[in-house]
C-alpha cells in the first residue's frame, strides 16, 4: 500500500544555493591576493570548486523523478526500495531523509518545498510527523 506518492521535480532553491555558495568560494578565490608561488595552488583549488559546482548542479537535477512512501520507515525511489534508518529533520522549507538502500548504500535525500506540490508536501510532512509513523518508533 502506498501513503503517499510524488513526481520529484528539480528545486530551483536548491539550485540557486548551491550556486551562491560556490560562486562566493568563487569570488573569494579570485579576489584574495595570492603570492606568485601559490598560481599553481590557486589553479587547483579553483577547478576543485567549479568542478564541485558542477558536480552539485548535476546531483540537484538527479533527484528529479517518482518517489513513495510504502510505510513509515520504506520508501521506493530511483527504482530501489529505501529505508529510513534515523528520524527524518523537517524544517519548514525542507526534509532530509537519512535512507539506506537494501543493498547498504547511504543516502540524505534533500527534498524542498519547490521540489513538489503543496499538497504533497503536506501530506509528506503529515505523515512523517504523525506519532506512531515516524522513524524513531
Amino acid at each position: 500500500m502506498v501513503l503517499w506518492r510524488c513526481e520529484l521535480r528539480v528545486s530551483w532553491a536548491a539550485q540557486w544555493q548551491s550556486l551562491l555558495i560556490h560562486g562566493v568560494v568563487i569570488l573569494l578565490l579570485l579576489l584574495i591576493p595570492w603570492p606568485g608561488s601559490y598560481t599553481l595552488v590557486w589553479i587547483v583549488l579553483l577547478t576543485l570548486v567549479l568542478m564541485e559546482s558542477i558536480r552539485s548542479q548535476r546531483r540537484i537535477l538527479s533527484r528529479a523523478g517518482p518517489i513513495e512512501l510504502l510505510s513509515s520507515r520504506q520508501f521506493h525511489w530511483r527504482r530501489q526500495q529505501w529505508f529510513l534508518v534515523a528520524k527524518p529533520w523537517i524544517g519548514r522549507w525542507a526534509i532530509m531523509l537519512p535512507l539506506r538502500s537494501a543493498e547498504g548504500k547511504r543516502e540524505w535525500l534533500w527534498l524542498g518545498i519547490d521540489s513538489m506540490e503543496n499538497a504533497e508536501w503536506r501530506l509528506l510532512r503529515q505523515h512523517l510527523l504523525i506519532p506512531g509513523q515516524s522513524a524513531d518508533t
